[in-house]
């Protein structure tokens, strides 16, 4: 599914549910921040080793993907809202660190 499909199914959802007046960019960043804190949560104290194998405990391999969903989805969210196109910021954030940091 496109970056523009999947806003659309969240802007859906959100429309369905008279979110709107709440998916204020301040409020989806805030959002967002906090969501992120979950995915890091997710790894708290473990090990390098143990965060490199988190994937196959099929509890934690769920808690993972679901708050990498929920990053996901308030970034695509916040995105939506501010009209950023975030195929073309990635393309540009790309080949600005091209630039800062240049293959030796």
């Amino acid at each position: 599914m496109s970056v523009a499909a999947l806003q659309e199914l969240l802007e859906r959802f959100a429309d369905a549910r008279d979110w709107g007046p709440y998916h204020t960019p301040k409020n989806l960043a805030m959002a967002l921040a906090g969501e992120a804190g979950e995915l890091v949560a997710e790894f708290q104290w473990l090990t390098a080793g143990e965060s490199e194998r988190v994937m196959a405990d099929p509890d934690k391999a769920a808690a993972v993907r679901q708050e990498m969903a929920d990053v996901f989805c308030y970034l695509l969210r916040l995105a939506d809202v501010l009209g950023v196109d975030l195929d073309a910021a990635v393309r540009e954030k790309v080949a600005i660190n091209e630039h800062r940091f240049p293959v030796p």
